[in-house]
Formats: C-alpha cells, sequence, structure tokens
C-alpha cells in the first residue's frame, strides 16, 4: 500500500476526490440541490482537513463518514449516472484504506437499499468486494449483510450479474477465512491459556474466538445450515439458496483452509456434528437408487440421483477424506463405502465415472491408504476398506467389459453404436481397416469382444478429473467409452506406484539402519551399553509393526490386483498399456518377495508368465479380428509333448518377456521358487525365437530346422541378439545371489531339465536345451563357490546325458564337460595342487559318464580327457587313476573314433606323462593299453597299442630302480593299513615283490593279446611279449621265473592251442578293403596257425636261453612234460605249418641247434627283435617244402651222426628222464602224425614230407642220449613210424617241389631220412654188444617192408593215390611217391647188411633168407609190370647175390630144419619169374629183349649150378617143382603182340634150349636115383608133344574153313611156335642118350609127322618156312622097317 501512502498519491486523491465531488454537484444541481449542497459542503470539508492535518489519509478516516455522506445520498438518487459516480468514488476511499467502521456499515447500507432496488448490480457486487478486501474494518452484522447482499445478487435473473456474484461469494467467503488465518499468525506467539470447552451443546458458544475466526464460524456454521435446507443464524436476509452452489462453498472452504479446522476445536466440531451428516444424508438418493429398477414396484417413488449435487459432495467426500481423515476416523469409513458401492454396476454411468474419480484421488496418495490399512483393515471388527477398495476397482473393471454400457439416455444411443458394429465398435474397426497391417489406430483394451478405447486421462500419480469438475452442468454428461476404464485403469498404476515405493523406501531406510546398528554394535564402544540395548529393542518393535502394516496392506491388495492386472493385461491392445500392466506386475512380485510373502509373490509371477503364454496353447481359438490387434512377430511349435497347432508370439508376449527377465534381473534374489516359474516361461519364449545352445551356455539366435512352423519377424530377428544377451546377463548375475537363493535357481533350472527331458523321450525332434545350457552357464560364473552346487549341478547334467534323444545327451554332455574343465583350470583358493578332495570331487562326474553307453557322450568325455590332459596333465596327481579310468572304460563295441579319441588320450600318456603320475598309476596303464590291444574296432590302434606297452615296458627297464623304490614304499604303506583294519593285501601276483607285479602285469596283458582274434595283433603281441622277457627278463627275481613260465607263458600256450584247434576253417575271401591275403593265411585256421608257430617257438626259445635259471626250480621236469606236451599237440595238429614248426622247437629244446649261451653273448643291450631261431628261417616257404638248401640244414648235422662220431651237445641234460620223456613224446608224435586217417574227404589231413623229414631226423640226436635202454620194443615202435611215415602220400600241388622227375632215381629228403635213422641204428647194433644183435631181424624186417614198396607203394588207409607218372598237376589230390629209388636203396642195403650178417644166429633163427625171397618174389612175379623197369633187374641181380650167400648156409642148417619153409618159396619166385604173367611193353626193342632174356638164363644157369647138383640136401618136391618148370620153359608160349618180322626173336629161343638142355641134361640123366624124378620128366615130354598135336589139328580145320581169308596174327604166331618146339624137341632128343628116352615119347614124336604133313597147304609163308623147319629133323626116322620094335628097344 506504500503506493497509496505517498504525498503524491495523497495529493492526487484529495484532486480526486475534489473532482468527484464538483462532478456530483454539477450533476445534482437541476434534480437533487440537497446532494449538491452536501457536494459542495464536502469540498470544503476535504480542503480542510488537507490543510489542517500532516497525516492527511488518518484524519480523513476519522472524519470518514462525513466525507462519504454526500457519496451516499448520490447514490439515493438512484439516478444511474449519479449512482455510478458516487460507487467509483466510494471504491477509491475504500482502496486507499481511508474508510472507518460506522462508514462502512453505512456504506453497505446504502449498497443493500441499491440492491433491493436492483440498481447497478455488477458495480455493487464490485465495491463490497473491495470493501471486504482492502481493509477489516467490516466485522459481524455489516459483514454478515455485504455477503447476504452478494448471495442475493447471485439469484437475479441476469446471468452475469449471477456469474459476478457467484464469483464474488467465493472471493468473500475466501477473504472471511483468509482473515482467521492472518488473525490466528498475529496470534500465535502469545500462548493462550487454553480455556476448558464445555461439551459444545450450545452453537452460538463461540465467545473463546477472536473476531474474525467468530465471522468465519458463523459464516461455515450458516453454509451448513444453508445446504441442509435450514434456515441460516447469521446470514440474515437469505431469500433464496441452490445446494450445488452451498456445497461448492463448503467444499472450497474445506480444501483451502484445512488448518483451520484441524487447529480449532469448535471447527472440528462443526465438521463433525454438521458437515458429515449432512454429506451421508445428501447421499442417500444415490444409495437407493438402482438403475433399471421400475420405479412403480418400490413402495414409495425414490429421487433419482442428481448429478450436480451428487459430484459435488464427492469433492466434498475427496477433500474430507483427504484432509481430515485424522479426525473422521469413523466417518471416512463410511464415505469409503459409499464410494466403493457407486463403483456397482447397476449404478448410472456418470455416477460410477464419478466415484472412480473419487477413488484415483485416494489412490494417488499411499500414506493415505497406508492410514486406512492400519484403521481398518489391521482392527477386528471393522470393514476391509482398503481390501474392498481395490477389489471393487477389480470388479469395475471386468463389470466393464461383460455389460455394455447402457443407463441414463445419454449414453444409450452410444451403446447400440456399439453392439450394432459386432464385437468391435465401428470407428476402431474402420480404423483398422483403413491403416492395414495390423496396427490399431487407438490404444484399447478388448476382451471378449467388448472393445474399450484407452484415454489418455492423466499424468502418472496425479489423480487430474474431468467429471468431478463439470460444476457447470445439471444435467449427467456423457461419459465417453472407455472413460471410466481408464481411470480406473490409472487407479491400479497409481495404487502399485504409490504402495511399492512407500514401502520400499521404508524397507531400504531399516535395512540401513540395520546396517548402522550392527556396525555400531560391532565396532568397540566405550559407551554403556544398556541405552543402545534399549534403543535396539524400540527398533525392533517399530519394525516389527511396520512390517505387519506392510504385510497386510500386501496381503489385503494383491487379490484385487492380481485379477484387475491380469483381465487388462489379457485385453491389452496397447504397447504403453501392457508395459505398465507388466511393470504393476512385476513391482509387486518383487515386493512380495521381499516381504517374504510366497503365495503372492508366486501368484504375480504366474500371472506375467501366463501372460507370456497366452496366446500359446489356444491361439487357434482367438479370432482374427481380435487377433489383429496384436502385432503377431513369431510363429512357432508350441513346447509340448505333442505340440497341437501353432504358438503366436504377439509383441506382447515379448513385453512380458521383458518383464519376466528384468524381474529376474533384479529380483532374483526374492524369487526362490518361482525361479521355476520364470525359467519355465524362458525356456518358452527361446524355444519359439529358435535360440540354441552356444559354447559356454549362451543362446545365440540360430534356427535348426523345424519345419514350415516358423516364421520371425524381421522385428524380432533384430531384438534376438539382445534377448539373448539379457538372458546371459540375468544368469551372470547369479554369481551375486546368495547360497540358498542359488540353490533355488539350480532346481529349478534341474527340475524344467527333467521335465524338458520327459517331453523329449521317445522322440528325436529337437529338445529344449535352455535348462541345460543354463545350468552350465550358471556353474560357470559360480565357480568360486562351486562345491555348494557340484552335486546336485553334475549329478542332473549325468542324466541328461544318458538321455535318448541325441540333442538333448549332446547338450549335457557339453555342459558337463565344460563344467569340468572350467573348474579345473579355475584359480581357487586354495589352489586345487593343495585340495585334493576338490580336484577329486571335479573329476569324478567325468568318471561316472563311462557308465553311459551313449558313443556320442563318451566322446564327449574323452575330448574332455585329452584337452584336461593337454592342460592339466602334470599336474593330476591324484586324478590319474579317474581319468586312466576313462580312458579304458571304452569298450570294444563304442565304435572306431570314440575308440581312437581314447587312445589318443592314452598315447599323450604314455609319451608325455608316465614320469609325472604316482607310480601305483602304472599298472592302470599297462591294464588300459592291454585293453586297448584287445579292442577290434580298428587294427592299427591293437597294433600301436602293443606299442605302447613296449614303450611302457622301457620305461619299467630305464627307471627301474625309482619305480621300485616308491612301489615299495607304497605296499609298504599298505601293507600296514591292510593289518590295521585286518584284512589281506589282495593284488595280483600277490607273493611277487610289487615291481615284478608290475612286470608280471604287463606279461600278462601281452599274453591276452597273443590270443586276441586278429592274426597282425597276434604276431605282433607275440613278438613283443617274448622280446620284452628276453631284454628285460633279467630284472626279475629268480622266484618270479616260476610265475612267468606257468602263469604267463604255459597259460597263454593252452589258449593258443585251445584256440588254433577250434578255428574256423572257413575262406576269408579278403582281409577287407583292398587287402589281398595270401593263401596260406586265408582261413582263420591258417592265421591261428602262424600265432601257435610264434608262441611254441617263444617259449622254446626261452627254455632254450634261460636254461640256466630255469633248472634250478624245483619243478623243471614238470615244465619240460608240459613243454613237452606242448610241442606233441602243434605237432599233431592238422596243419603243416604249426606240426613242422612244432618240431623245429622240438629241435630247439633238445638243443640239436645249440643256441649261444646268455654269457657268451657280447655285451650290448638286448635288441628289440630277438631272432627267431634259425630253424624256422631255414624252411623256404609254409607249405611249399624245397629240400633245405642251408649249410645248417638239418640233413646235414644228420650227416655227421652218420659217420660214428657222436654229435656235440652243448648244455647236455643230464637227466636221462628227460631224454626219455622227450623220445615218449617223439613217439606219439610219429605214431599219431603217421597213423592213417579211417576215412578219407576233401579236407582230410595228411602230413607234409618236411614234417615228416624233421621228425625222422629228430630220431638219431635223440637215439644217441637214449640208446642204452633202446630195446626191441622201441625198435618196434620205430619201425612202425617209419614205415607209416614213408607211407604217407603227398598233396598234388606240392609234388613238383618235392617229387624228383620220374627218370632220375633220386630219393627224397625224407627218405634219405629213413634210411639214415636205421643205418644209425644198424651200425650201433653193429658195434654193440651181444644182446642187441637180435634186433637184426627187425631191421630186416623193416627195409624189406620198404623193398616190396617197389611194386606195390604203400597204402595210406583208404586214400586213392595216382602214381607220379600219371598225375597231371590236380588230377589227382593225392600222389604216391616214386618209391622205386627208395626201395631199390632198401634192397641194396639189405643184400650189403645180409652179406655181412647171414650167419648171425639171429638171421638164420628168424628166417630172414626166407623172408628176402618171399620179398623179392614180388617184383619178380611182376616183371614187366613192375613200376620201373630197373626194379626187377636189381630184385634178379639181388636175389642171386642173396642166393650166392645164403644156400650155401640154407644147406649147411639142412638138417635143423629152419629153412624148411624157404624152398616152396622160391620154387614159387623162380617160377613167377620165369613164366611171368606179364607182357612186356610193346616198345621193347629187339636188343632190350635178348639181354631180358639173357637173364632169365642166368636163372636157369643158377638153378643148373647151385641147386640141381644138391639135389641129396634139398627137399624132393622143390625138385620136382623146379622140373615142371623147366619142362614147361622148354615149351614157353609167346606173347600175342609180336610181328610177324620179330617173331623168330621174341620166343626167347635161348631161355627153351636153355630150359630144355637142364630139363633132358636132368630128366634124362643116368643120376635118376628114384623112378619119380623120371616119371616126372616122360609125364613132362608126354604133355608137351600132345599140347603140339592139338594144335596143330586145330590149325589145319580152321584154315580149310577159312578158305581164302588170312587166319588171325596170333593163331599164326602159335603154329610157328609149336613147329619150332618140335624141332627144338628133336635135336635134344637126338643128343639125349638114348636109354634115358622113353620109347612112348618116340612114338608120340612120330606120330606128329602126318599131321605135320597135313599143314603143307597153309597159305602163310611163315608157317611154311617153320614146317620145313620141323619137318626135317624126321629124316632121321627113315629107316626100313625092322622086326618087332618094343619100347625103344631095338
Amino acid at each position: 500500500m506504500s503506493g497509496t501512502n505517498s504525498p503524491e498519491a495523497v495529493k492526487k486523491l484529495l484532486e480526486n476526490m475534489q473532482s468527484d465531488l464538483r462532478a456530483l454537484s454539477l450533476e445534482c444541481k437541476k434534480k437533487f440541490p440537497p446532494v449538491k449542497e452536501a457536494a459542495e459542503s464536502g469540498i470544503i470539508k476535504v480542503k480542510t482537513i488537507a490543510a489542517r492535518n500532516t497525516e492527511i489519509l488518518a484524519a480523513l478516516k476519522e472524519n470518514s463518514s462525513e466525507v462519504v455522506q454526500p457519496f451516499l445520498m448520490g447514490c439515493g438518487t438512484k439516478e444511474p449516472k449519479i449512482t455510478q459516480l458516487c460507487l467509483a468514488a466510494i471504491q477509491r476511499l475504500m482502496s486507499h484504506e481511508v474508510v472507518s467502521e460506522t462508514a462502512a456499515g453505512n456504506i453497505i447500507n446504502m449498497l443493500w437499499q441499491l440492491m433491493e432496488n436492483s440498481l447497478e448490480e455488477l458495480k455493487l457486487l464490485q465495491t463490497v468486494l473491495v470493501l471486504l478486501t482492502t481493509n477489516t474494518v467490516v466485522h459481524d452484522e455489516a459483514l454478515s449483510k455485504a455477503i447476504v447482499l452478494c448471495f442475493r445478487l447471485h439469484f437475479t435473473k441476469d446471468n452475469i450479474t449471477n456469474n459476478t456474484a457467484a464469483a464474488t461469494v467465493r472471493q468473500v467467503v475466501t477473504v472471511v477465512f483468509e482473515r482467521m488465518v492472518a488473525e490466528d499468525e498475529r496470534h500465535r506467539d502469545i500462548i493462550e491459556q487454553p480455556v476448558l470447552v464445555q461439551a459444545n451443546s450450545n452453537r452460538r458458544s463461540v465467545s473463546t474466538l477472536k473476531p474474525c475466526a467468530k465471522d468465519a464460524y458463523m459464516l461455515f456454521q450458516d453454509l451448513c445450515q444453508l445446504v441442509n435446507a435450514d434456515a441460516p443464524y447469521w446470514l440474515v436476509g437469505m431469500t433464496e439458496m441452490t445446494r450445488t452452489f452451498g456445497l461448492e462453498l463448503l467444499e472450497s472452504v474445506l480444501n483451502d483452509f484445512p488448518q483451520v479446522f484441524l487447529q480449532h476445536q469448535e471447527f472440528s466440531f462443526l465438521l463433525k456434528e454438521r458437515v458429515c451428516p449432512l454429506v451421508i444424508k445428501l447421499f442417500s438418493p444415490n444409495i437407493k437408487f438402482r438403475q433399471g429398477s421400475s420405479t412403480s414396484s418400490s413402495p414409495a417413488p425414490v429421487e433419482k440421483p442428481y448429478f450436480p449435487i451428487c459430484m459435488r459432495l464427492l469433492r466434498v467426500v475427496s477433500v474430507l477424506i483427504k484432509q481430515f481423515y485424522s479426525l473422521l476416523v469413523t466417518e471416512c469409513e463410511i464415505f469409503l463405502s459409499l464410494l466403493v458401492k457407486f463403483l456397482d454396476a447397476d449404478k448410472p454411468q456418470w455416477l460410477r465415472a464419478v466415484a472412480v474419480e473419487s477413488i484415483h484421488r485416494l489412490c494417488v496418495q499411499p500414506q493415505l491408504l497406508r492410514s486406512f490399512c492400519q484403521s481398518y483393515d489391521m482392527k477386528q471388527h471393522s470393514t476391509k476398506v482398503f481390501r474392498d477398495i481395490v477389489n471393487a476397482l477389480g470388479s469395475f473393471i471386468q463389470s466393464l467389459f461383460l455389460v455394455p454400457p447402457t443407463g441414463n439416455p445419454a449414453t444409450a444411443n452410444q451403446a447400440g453404436n456399439n453392439n450394432a458394429g459386432g464385437t468391435v465398435s465401428a470407428p476402431a474397426n474402420s480404423g483398422m481397416l483403413g491403416i492395414g497391417g495390423g496396427v490399431t489406430l487407438l490404444p484399447a483394451f478388448e476382451y471378449r469382444g467388448t472393445w474399450i478405447p484407452i484415454l489418455t486421462i492423466t499424468v502418472q500419480g496425479s489423480a487430474k478429473a474431468t467429471y468431478l469438475e463439470m460444476l457447470d452442468k445439471v444435467e449427467p454428461p456423457t461419459i465417453p467409452e472407455g472413460y471410466a476404464m481408464s481411470v480406473a485403469f490409472h487407479c491400479l498404476l497409481d495404487l502399485v506406484r504409490g504402495i511399492t515405493s512407500m514401502i520400499e523406501g521404508e524397507l531400504g531406510e531399516v535395512e540401513t539402519e540395520c546396517q548402522t546398528t550392527s556396525e555400531a554394535a560391532s565396532s568397540p564402544t566405550q559407551s554403556s551399553e544398556q541405552p543402545e540395548l534399549q534403543s535396539t529393542s524400540d527398533q525392533m518393535d517399530k519394525e516389527r509393526a511396520n512390517r505387519a502394516v506392510w504385510e497386510e496392506m500386501v496381503n489385503a491388495c494383491w487379490c484385487g490386483l492380481l485379477a484387475a492386472l491380469s483381465l487388462l493385461l489379457d485385453a491389452s491392445t496397447d504397447e504403453a498399456a501392457t508395459e505398465n500392466i507388466l511393470k504393476a506386475e512385476l513391482t509387486m512380485a518383487a515386493l512380495c518377495g521381499r516381504l517374504g510373502l510366497v503365495t503372492s509373490r508366486d501368484a504375480f509371477i504366474t500371472a506375467i508368465c501366463k501372460a507370456y503364454s497366452i496366446q500359446g496353447q489356444n491361439v487357434m481359438m482367438i479370432s482374427p479380428s481380435s487377433e489383429s490387434h496384436q502385432q503377431v512377430v513369431a510363429v512357432g511349435q508350441p513346447l509340448a509333448v505333442q505340440p497341437q497347432g501353432t504358438v503366436m508370439l504377439t509383441s506382447k508376449n515379448i513385453q512380458c518377456m521383458r518383464t519376466l527377465l528384468n524381474l529376474a534381473h533384479c529380483h532374483g534374489a526374492v524369487l526362490g521358487t518361482s525361479w521355476q516359474l520364470v525359467l519355465a516361461t524362458l525356456q518358452h519364449l527361446v524355444w519359439i525365437l529358435g535360440l540354441k545352445p552356444s559354447s559356454g551356455g549362451a543362446l545365440k539366435p540360430g534356427r535348426a530346422v523345424e519345419g514350415p512352423s516358423t516364421v520371425l519377424t524381421t522385428a524380432v530377428m533384430t531384438d534376438l541378439p539382445v534377448i539373448s544377451n539379457i538372458l546371459s546377463r540375468l544368469f551372470e548375475s547369479s554369481q551375486y545371489l546368495d547360497d540358498v537363493s542359488l540353490h533355488h535357481l539350480i532346481n529349478a533350472l534341474c527340475s524344467l531339465s527333467l521335465e524338458a527331458m520327459d517331453m523329449a523321450y521317445g522322440n528325436n525332434k529337437e529338445p529344449s536345451l535352455f535348462a541345460v545350457a543354463k545350468l552350465l552357464e550358471t556353474g560357470l560364473v559360480n565357480m568360486h563357490r562351486i562345491e555348494i552346487l557340484w552335486r546336485p549341478l553334475t549329478g542332473h547334467l549325468l542324466e541328461v546325458c544318458q538321455h535318448p534323444n541325441s540333442r538333448m545327451r549332446e547338450w549335457g554332455a557339453e555342459a558337463l564337460t565344460s563344467l569340468i574343465k572350467a573348474g579345473l583350470t579355475f584359480n581357487h583358493e586354495p589352489p586345487l595342487s593343495q585340495n585334493q578332495r576338490l580336484q577329486l570331487l571335479l573329476l569324478n562326474p567325468l568318471k561316472e559318464m563311462s557308465s553311459i553307453n551313449h558313443p556320442d557322450i563318451r566322446l564327449k568325455q574323452l575330448e574332455c580327457v585329452l584337452q584336461i590332459l593337454q592342460s592339466q596333465g602334470d599336474s593330476l596327481g591324484p586324478g590319474w587313476p579317474l581319468v586312466l579310468g576313462v580312458m579304458g572304460a571304452i569298450r570294444n563295441d563304442q565304435g572306431e573314433s570314440l575308440i581312437r579319441t581314447a587312445f589318443q588320450c592314452l598315447q599323450l600318456v604314455v609319451t608325455d606323462f608316465l614320469p609325472t603320475m604316482p607310480c601305483t598309476c602304472l599298472q592302470i596303464v599297462v591294464d588300459v593299453a592291454g585293453s586297448f590291444g584287445l579292442h577290434n574296432q580298428e587294427l592299427n590302434i591293437s597294433l600301436t597299442s602293443i606299442g605302447l606297452l613296449w614303450n611302457i615296458s622301457d620305461y619299467f627297464f630305464q627307471r627301474g630302480e625309482t619305480i621300485e623304490k616308491e612301489l615299495n614304499k607304497e605296499e609298504a604303506a599298505q601293507q600296514k593299513q591292510a593289518e590295521e583294519k585286518g584284512v589281506v593285501l589282495n593284488r595280483p601276483f600277490h607273493p611277487a615283490p610289487p615291481f615284478d607285479c608290475l612286470w608280471l602285469c604287463l606279461y600278462a596283458k601281452l599274453g591276452e593279446l597273443c590270443v586276441d582274434p586278429r592274426p597282425a595283433v597276434r604276431k605282433s603281441a607275440g613278438q613283443t611279449l617274448f622280446s620284452t622277457i628276453g631284454a628285460h627278463g633279467t630284472l626279475l627275481q629268480h622266484s618270479t621265473w616260476h610265475t612267468v613260465i606257468w602263469k604267463v607263458l604255459f597259460h597263454l600256450l593252452d589258449r593258443v592251442r585251445e584256440s588254433s584247434t577250434t578255428a574256423d576253417k572257413e575262406k576269408i575271401e579278403s582281409g577287407g578293403g583292398n587287402i589281398l591275403i595270401h593263401h596260406s593265411r586265408d582261413t582263420a585256421e591258417k592265421q591261428w596257425a602262424e600265432t601257435w608257430v610264434l608262441t611254441l617257438a617263444g617259449v622254446a626259445r626261452i627254455f632254450n636261453t634261460r636254461r640256466y635259471l630255469l633248472q634250478p626250480l624245483g619243478d623243471f621236469s614238470r615244465a619240460w612234460d608240459v613243454l613237452l606236451d606242448h610241442i606233441q599237440s602243434a605237432a599233431l595238429s592238422k596243419n603243416n605249418e604249426v606240426s613242422l614248426a612244432a618240431l623245429k622247437s622240438f629241435q630247439e629244446i633238445l638243443q640239436i641247434v645249440s643256441p649261444v649261451r646268455d654269457s657268451d653273448k657280447p655285451e650290448t643291450p638286448p635288441a628289440v627283435n630277438v631272432p627267431v631261431p634259425v630253424l624256422i628261417g631255414s624252411i623256404s616257404g609254409p607249405g611249399l617244402n624245397r629240400p633245405f638248401v642251408r649249410t645248417d640244414s638239418i640233413g646235414e648235422r644228420l650227416g655227421k651222426y652218420s659217420s660214428s662220431e657222436p654229435p656235440i651237445v652243448t648244455d647236455e641234460l643230464e637227466d636221462l628222464n628227460l631224454w626219455w620223456a622227450a623220445w615218449n613224446t617223439w613217439y606219439r608224435i610219429g605214431s599219431e602224425s603217421t597213423k592213417p586217417p579211417i576215412t578219407f574227404d576233401k579236407l582230410t589231413f595228411i602230413p607234409s614230407q618236411p614234417f615228416l623229414t624233421a621228425l625222422i631226423q629228430i630220431f638219431p640226436a635223440l637215439y644217441q642220449h637214449i640208446k642204452t635202454g633202446f630195446n626191441m620194443d622201441d625198435l618196434q615202435k620205430l619201425g612202425v613210424i617209419l614205415h607209416s611215415a614213408v607211407s604217407v602220400p603227398i598233396s598234388s600241388d606240392a609234388s613238383p617241389f618235392i617229387l624228383p622227375s620220374y627218370t632220375e632215381a633220386v630219393l627224397t629228403s625224407l627218405q634219405e631220412a629213413v634210411l639214415t635213422a636205421l643205418d644209425v641204428l644198424q651200425k650201433a647194433i653193429c658195434v654193440g654188444p651181444e644182446n642187441m644183435q637180435i634186433m637184426y631181424p627187425a631191421i630186416f624186417d623193416q627195409l624189406l617192408a620198404f623193398v616190396e614198396f617197389s611194386c606195390k607203394p604203400p597204402q595210406y588207409g583208404q586214400l586213392e593215390t595216382k602214381h607220379i607218372a600219371n598225375a597231371k598237376y590236380n588230377q589227382a589230390e593225392w600222389v604216391a611217391l616214386n618209391y622205386v629209388p627208395f626201395a631199390e636203396r632198401s634192397l641194396e642195403v639189405v643184400v650189403d647188411l645180409y652179406q655181412k650178417t647171414a650167419c648171425h644166429k639171429a638171421v638164420v633163427n628168424e628166417k630172414v633168407l626166407q623172408n628176402i625171397i618171399k620179398t623179392l618174389r614180388v617184383p619178380l612175379s611182376l616183371k614187366y609190370s613192375c613200376p620201373s623197369e630197373s626194379t626187377w633187374k636189381l630184385a634178379v641181380s639181388s636175389l642171386l647175390k642173396v642166393l650166392s650167400i645164403g644156400l650155401p648156409v640154407a644147406r649147411q642148417h639142412a638138417s635143423s630144419g629152419k629153412f624148411d619153409s624157404m624152398w616152396p618159396e622160391l620154387a614159387s619166385t623162380f617160377e613167377d619169374f620165369l613164366f611171368t604173367k606179364s607182357i612186356p611193353p610193346d616198345n621193347l626193342s629187339i636188343q632190350e629183349f635178348q639181354r631180358n632174356e639173357s637173364i632169365d638164363v642166368e636163372v636157369v644157369q643158377l638153378i643148373s649150378t647151385e641147386i640141381l647138383p644138391y639135389a641129396n640136401f634139398i627137399p624132393k618136391e622143390f625138385v620136382g617143382q623146379i622140373m615142371t618148370m623147366l619142362n614147361k620153359g622148354s615149351i614157353h608160349s609167346q606173347s600175342s603182340s609180336f610181328t610177324e618180322a620179330e617173331i623168330d626173336i621174341r620166343l626167347r629161343e635161348e631161355f627153351s634150349k636153355m630150359c630144355f638142355e637142364t630139363l633132358l641134361q636132368f630128366s634124362f640123366s643116368n643120376k635118376v636115383t628114384t623112378p619119380q624124378e623120371g616119371y616126372i620128366s616122360r609125364m613132362a615130354l608126354s604133355v608137351l608133344l600132345k599140347r603140339s598135336q592139338d594144335v596143330l589139328h586145330r590149325y589145319i580145320e580152321d584154315e580149310r574153313l577159312s578158305g581164302k581169308c588170312p587166319l588171325p596174327r596170333q593163331q599164326v604166331t602159335e603154329i610157328i611156335f609149336v613147329l619150332k618146339a618140335v624141332s627144338t624137341l628133336i635135336d635134344s632128343l637126338k643128343k639125349t642118350q638114348p636109354e634115358n628116352v622113353d620109347g612112348n615119347t618116340w612114338a608120340q614124336v612120330i606120330a606128329l609127322y602126318p599131321t605135320l604133313v597135313e599143314c603143307i597147304t597153309c597159305s602163310s609163308s611163315e608157317v611154311c618156312s617153320a614146317l620145313k623147319e620141323a619137318l626135317v629133323p624126321f629124316k632121321d626116322f627113315m629107316q626100313p622097317p625092322a622086326s618087332k620094335v618094343q619100347n625103344g628097344e631095338s
């Protein structure tokens, strides 16, 4: 106001007043003279005051009544112009505050009059306003009058006046209360003694109030009266009043001046006693009214709710609740209950809208809500107001969706429109169609066909109402569609936001307080602890109380909130709305989690998750129109066992997803068991979006082809990396969770994974790998505390690894191995090297994987082992057994790649890590390497593993001392432990020291490999085994050799023998791939044969080279027997290669081939390949056994023996028993192998020549050692073997290599050997003692048996053999040998031997000569039929030699009868030879024939010189036989095949002559001692003549019959021979002394003559010439007839 006090202002005021007065006087000059006078006196007054007083304004104020008077009078004129002028002047005075109380009263009275006359109404209002606002002079009645004036003006007919008056009333009311506030301000500092207020029974007892307060009190009280339609106490003169205006005024007072009511009991009383009952009363029509209920039915007509009043009441209620809740607890409960009721569906739309707006105003005040909760919900027997509000909002929202909005007429039309447009309202629908692409025009909710737009109504967190502000409307307004919904929606959001921020703020404070107090408590304080504790316990109580409120608030509201939010979320088609709803659900879930309210937390999380999958299972039911509000961003198969249809992911689903991710990320610690829900949902998302796990468990976009059902829009595609990142970050943040929360997370992942596994059973579709990948990720980030989660984590992953679905288990394995590798490389505290328990814990799952059969898992496992070896190999320590166990657990059937990988690991171990591992693991390494040898998937691996075993053995050899020390130390420790536990220490090969055990394990492994099914492995293993024993055996203790022999070598031999004998004989076509198999190895049997050979040779070699070690062992002789047994069974095996090799080994152990003693060797380190003994090398090729060609071949060695020097044998076996054991073995081998089989077929086994040769060659050497005890029985046995051996035929395919060509008379090596053996024996007998002589006959028998082979090759059982000469290769299976040279050589030996031993007693007694003759009889009788011509010639010459020696002996012993049986034999032999049945070959030349004839002649000569002269000493029968034979020879018939030209020579004329001569010589000799002899010769002659007669007769007959045809050739030949014989006979008869010829004979001769004459007619010239010769000698018979000639006596 300083402006009005300045001198200029005062001066101007004065001037203005004077001019105003002048103007007034001017105006009133004519009509109103009194006024004019007053004006003029007023001018003088003003001037006087100005002149007299320095304080002009104060003076003016004092005299204001007078100063104002002229103007008041002017107003009284009721002349408009004058009135206006006066009012302006009065206002000017007022504005300068120069009006006193009295003047003011006068002014008001004057204004009242004007008002009553309805003059200058606006000016009036202006003047009142200026009067009341510029100063406080108007009080009490004047004030009330001024106020009433304004009210009266409010109800004029003029609209402008009305409105201005209303504004003025409002301002005036405010001024009244502002004055009171100002008054309180002034008096605040003065502390009043509170006056005891009585129980204000008297409304007027306001005596305690100060003036301004009193005015305010009176005004407020009357406002209540007026609204209640009662008479006012103070505002006298009111004529009318509206409730709406009254309510507005009440509201503004309550709203603007709450402190007045809160500070003054009088006002509080008014509030309680007047305002609240009033409000409740006025509400009644709204409460009772039901929309749609017909008025007629109710007994009294129900007053319809009236919008203006109702709306204003709600505003008042809002203010009351907001400002005076603490005063009006009970009343507020009523108000709130009413508010809730107004939301009912049966209330009018506008009522519901304003009610929602009112509730919104409450929802933005969390502290208020908190108070509700404390005052109502937490009290017993009280309405649960807070809960009801939330539930009511929920029901309200629901009702909006269910009931289409109808109600007051204004909205009916719109509702109809809504229904007419089908499910979606027309405008929205057309908008969508217009734009297309599924983008809606308006944000909206849509649910079951009800479409409600979302209107932007308010800024978040403030409740700006629309309908509560419509104070000018009398009729209910039309509520636009969606308005109520939008407000309700915001109510919910603000409610959630408010509550959560409030509670979380308070929680945060509590937590920080807790921290500070705990720190304070923990820090040592000097202060006494009592108060400290006191405060803490108070704090605890306070916190407990707080927590109770929080929990109650949440418990009260969560159900309703969740129901409403879920519904809205379901219906939302707007991204922002969705976002808000989700955020609300998220914050609630987090809050519940923090407060530990599990049920509600899970419910909210479930809601979010459900919202995510809303479009999932029932996608086909969603109508296209509803779908169109949601942009579909991805379509895919649902993650279900039997996916039905497809799943569409809309952008809303993705929003839900993000919310979930945020929830999990920011509030993971409070999720607890809800992790399960969250993760299941995330998994589904990942599934639909096709995120696939990549290294470390992160999910990356990458879709395996799932079929046509998966579609991703570009919008999502670009989001994928982001989603995958968030997912990874989510699990990375698990490292900040506490242990319990972490376990919740792990458990949730495991159970999720179990579900995924169940789903993936029984189909090979792509499984969900989300859980597995995230388990891996979680494990990796929590490596620092891996122990607490290792077991559940790996235990589950191991189950995953066993799953039948390949993708599933592949990831299980990936996760498991990654975790193990990460665990081993992680820097643990303390490091793993000092924490062996942890190391074994980490490695254990690797071992567990071995029990899984899936090859892909095992491959992962092995790759992991390989990587561990490469990175941590040096530091595995106690983990070695585990790691080696994994390699060793690979089974044969697990596929090549697995075995290969495992083997790589093993190779790495053997090459790099043997020195770093504990020695106790070496045995495991041996076992594992051995097991790889046995794998049959990949030959190279097996072979290489054998190489590894060799390397390992080398390592043992080089590091022997250190290994031995360490093992002994370990052994001692274990021994001690075992004793403490009282158990026996159990390890393989126990009694042997540990280092030797290691060797024995190695040998045993190699031994197993030696019987592997694959030949190459066996070969390699065998060589390695014998090489290691050879090279490193010296390291073993002497006693361990016993185990080597029995447990390793003999055990091996047993197994090889068994396998070889049962091996398959089927031909193997090829070795797989393009490998060709040599025919000598093309059956399993042949392949095993090689193994047997190798093994036997190896063992024999060890026996030989280590004999000095083995002999001292106690049971050497038993071992010797076992070895011999093996040699025997090998030799008798039906395989040439094996059997031959067995003999080589036999030779080796008999030391026929002398080994070099170890001590004689130069000191060199043992070579890797110990050479196979020489003998095996001397066979050029298995099966194709050429004669030996090597210089050290057995044949030559045997040659040495045949010269009588004994062989030099090194390291002689002293023990005779051993030699005899060897002899027995030799005999068994010989007899078994040469015994012919009973039946024959293609597969019959027949021993080979080299085998037999080697067998026989062993004998001479063996014999040298046993000759002292060699007796007849043994000789018998030997004979059988020799005979059988020679009888064995030879296979046709081998014959070209063994048999000499037929023409060469060469012996095979076998035959040589047989003869050598007999030779050795014979020489031994020769120089031996007398008792050995009896063996001679046996040797003769043996040799003679061989001689027989010349004509009758030995039969080998029933086998049919072809003679070699006619065997074209391969026509015959078996070819008999050419036995002729052998038989002939045997014959020579026989002759030789006989020449030496003919007179030996045994030879005489055993009829050796007879046997020789008997044997020779065969070739002699065959003569030309003999296989070889040489045979019978040799036989003849031999017979002649033998007889020349033997006959004298026989004559010598004639009396003893020892030779009696020989004579008939000899006779038969002569007979058979001289008159052989065989026909000489056609191609026999004449010279040959003559030579052969001369041999026959020789025999006859022998008879004439050596036999017939000694007829006395010779049995008579024999002589008779000889005579008959000679007789026969003299007329021997000839072969029918001679040609005429040769006929003269072929008739053995010489022989016939010789026979005749001898015959005649003895027939007609004087020495005929007995008549019998003569009779024999006569008899012979008469037979001869008779026969000639017959032949001639027949010939003549035939010739006659045949006519011109020539006779058959042989008949002609015969006749010629007969004619020649006749002539020869006549010659012979002439030479004999006449007395020796019988007369009858002559008669017979002469009787032939006529017959001969008859032959003259024959046509054949040869017959004629022979006839001549026959007829000529008859001339000697031509004599004149004499007197009676009787019996040849003239």
